[in-house]
Formats: structure tokens, sequence, C-alpha cells
């Protein structure tokens, strides 16, 4: 059978973004961001707000390469950028004064990608 990839449009601009700006950059954590973003669906990345609280420090900057669930709780600010995320998530992340983006807004704002996490 053929590989097909994504058929989410949001999800293949992404992938087209992180690559290009990891060429032209020289920063490989955003072509290792799309090589996590390629997988199928059932094997993309889930992550709930109490991992982020476990592997963070205040201030931290972290990419989910996919989607922020809100189980959990998390004291401390952090910039969280995902494909997507659930409801409670963003109000969760937000109550503990962080930030909640998109990986396509990461990618304007730190196009080499210093000092960001990954979280899988």
């Amino acid at each position: 059978m053929k590989r097909t990839g994504p058929t989410n449009y949001v999800i293949r601009k992404t992938i087209r973004e992180l690559i290009k700006t990891s060429n032209a950059n020289k920063a490989r954590i955003w072509r290792y961001v799309a090589e996590l973003l390629m997988r199928p669906a059932r094997r993309r990345v889930i992550v709930n707000v109490s991992k982020i609280r476990r592997y963070t420090k205040p201030g931290d900057v972290v990419v989910v390469p996919g989607k922020v669930l809100g189980a959990g709780i998390i004291d401390h600010p952090v910039t969280v950028a995902a494909i997507a995320f659930s409801a409670s998530a963003i109000e969760k992340i937000k109550a503990a004064g962080g930030r909640v983006m998109h990986i396509l807004d990461l990618i304007k704002e730190n196009p080499r990608g210093s000092g960001v996490k990954i979280i899988i």
C-alpha cells in the first residue's frame, strides 16, 4: 500500500512549514516535530496537563506534536504550542499564567527553536 500521510489540511500545512523553517535555519528540532506529526492519527501524541507540569519549570517553552488534554493540574506558567487543545487544557494553562498557541505561531516567534522542549 502507498503511504498517504495526514489528510487534515492544517496538519499538512504545519508539516510543510516546519520542514521549510528547519532547512532555512538549520534547526533540527522542527524537522523532528514534523516527523512526529507525519505519524498516523492513532499513533499521534496526546499529552495531559499533568505531564507538562511534571517535566517543565516556570517559563519553559514546550511543543506537543499532537493534542493537549486537561487531565491534572498545572501550577506554574509555561508556553505550550500544539496542534490542538481541549477546552479544559486551555483554561488550566491560562489560569496558571501560561500561554497557548499553535505550532505555526511558535515557529514564527522562534524560528531557530532555541530553548524549546518537546513533550511526547
